[in-house]
């Protein structure tokens, strides 16, 4: 079964669920996950690699290593575009399969690139580029389990591979500074390089920051080509999901999403630099994976809360929990290059991360909620068969704008490191690009409002059915 099409898959029937469909969508859940989390890890090891290049003898200025930590970022969320409708067309075990073992190329790329000096930065914009793959995995794995949960379990499993998935951001974070110290691989790792800090010489293997990947991302490949399923249900080609570009929801859950999910991730790529550029007696590295991790471990507890409080409700004052916490960012920042708490700093973005992953879980479970009611009362009156197929048309286009929302999203991954940039070469320092942050949050606020949250709300989100 497990490397076959399932032809018929009803998750809202309780006798099927309980006596197949929960063990068919648990396994593809926790295979999907491990495989999640590798795309994040390469698409975010580069916020890692930038760090350590100007210390083995890269001669890069920091805006060109900006450039390379946003522009993963960048080609991941345009991938994400297409990604989105590619289990419907290819099935979610082959895609899950050729989208995970593609993580190789940027992966076995570093491997090589990093270990020369002179190898020219033109390469480096390529393998940035080419990380890209990581990030558009996201779309299709959210699609895909999409598919295999009932409606009042959506918030947990999505938050679920989502979250655990997201860890990979902090685990590149955390594991790459430890690898590269080290022949992990034995020969395969190659010869150290000589890292200069602070006048002080070490030796490193900084090509293990792509090496320690290859052989989990070869393992997550084959336990999704031969564990995962194809539902024949999910079947649509790209034409049957762009309807969804019709609907006004589409676009606004897409800006709800990049308000949280863009800001987790951008925020997870900027994160290192921004320490660096603005503490540079802290040793960035020792705190980056912090922000990451708590996000992503609190973001099953955005969705398991969306179930029982309503999706909306969470999301709207999450929204203004991130404002709050940029306002305290901004306040323990050094003014002129001068003063700044660190602790304070780092706290602020502890609160900041928090809230990104509970907003990631709670705006996923407002789109299967939305489209769903949505369908269903495009077809009242019409009888029962007419109602089932709306239900099969809501799991249809809510999966295609959890995939396409993800994709919008994730442009943050560039703009938010980029805008650190661009405001620091402008002004001198991130409070610009900060105060941009809370005027969209402030957005966000209004949004969620007007539309899902508020009483009498055009598309109520509300509640927890």
């Amino acid at each position: 079964m497990s490397s076959q099409v399932i032809k018929h898959w009803n998750p809202e029937d309780p006798a099927f669920w309980k006596s197949e469909g929960q063990m068919i969508a648990q396994r593809n859940l926790w295979i999907s996950i491990p495989a999640l989390t590798l795309a994040f890890a390469v698409w975010m090891v580069w916020s890692v690699v930038v760090v350590k290049l100007p210390q083995v003898g890269f001669k890069f200025s920091t805006n060109q290593l900006f450039w390379l930590a946003a522009l993963p970022g960048l080609f991941g969320a345009t991938l994400r575009i297409f990604y989105s409708f590619m289990v419907p067309i290819f099935g979610g075990r082959r895609w899950t399969a050729i989208s995970t073992a593609s993580l190789l190329l940027p992966a076995l790329g570093i491997y090589y690139a990093v270990q020369s000096p002179s190898t020219p930065y033109e390469i480096f914009v390529i393998l940035a580029l080419l990380s890209g793959f990581g990030g558009g995995n996201f779309a299709s794995s959210m699609a895909n389990i999409n598919f295999f949960f009932p409606k009042a379990q959506k918030g947990l499993a999505l938050g679920l591979n989502a979250g655990l998935g997201n860890l990979g951001v902090s685990i590149v974070q955390f594991i790459v500074p430890l690898v590269i110290t080290a022949a992990v691989y034995g020969v395969l790792s190659g010869d150290p390089q000589t890292a200069v800090t602070g006048g002080k010489s070490a030796p490193i293997w900084l090509q293990n920051a792509g090496l320690v990947w290859v052989p989990f991302i070869i393992a997550s490949t084959l336990a999704a080509w031969f564990g995962m399923n194809d539902l024949a249900d999910a079947k649509a080609s790209f034409a049957d999901q762009a309807v969804i570009f019709r609907r006004s929801h589409t676009w606004l859950m897409s800006l709800l999403y990049t308000g949280t999910f863009g800001s987790f991730i951008g925020y997870s790529a900027g994160f290192p630099l921004l320490i660096k550029s603005q503490f540079p007696g802290i040793v960035a590295l020792d705190y980056a994976w912090l922000g990451p991790f708590v996000g992503a471990l609190i973001r099953p507890v955005g969705g398991w809360l969306a179930d029982r409080l309503g999706g909306a409700r969470v999301t709207f004052w999450n929204f203004i929990l991130m404002a709050l916490g940029v306002v305290a960012v901004l306040y323990f920042l050094p003014q002129g290059g001068v003063g700044g708490n660190f602790t304070g700093f780092l706290a602020a973005f502890m609160l900041l991360f928090a809230t990104t992953g509970i907003g990631n879980g709670s705006t996923f479970r407002m789109i299967p909620v939305i489209f769903l009611t949505d369908r269903t009362r495009a077809a009242a009156g019409q009888g029962p068969a007419a109602q089932e197929q709306a239900v099969k048309d809501a799991n249809k286009e809510a999966a295609a704008v959890i995939g396409f929302s993800s994709a919008i999203a994730a442009y943050g991954a560039f703009f938010i490191p980029k805008s650190y940039g661009s405001s620091i070469a402008m002004t001198g320092g991130p409070q610009a690009a900060l105060y941009g942050f809370i005027a969209f949050y402030v957005l966000c606020v209004l949004v969620t409002w007007w539309n899902y949250s508020r009483k009498n709300a055009p598309m109520p989100c509300y509640s927890t059915a």
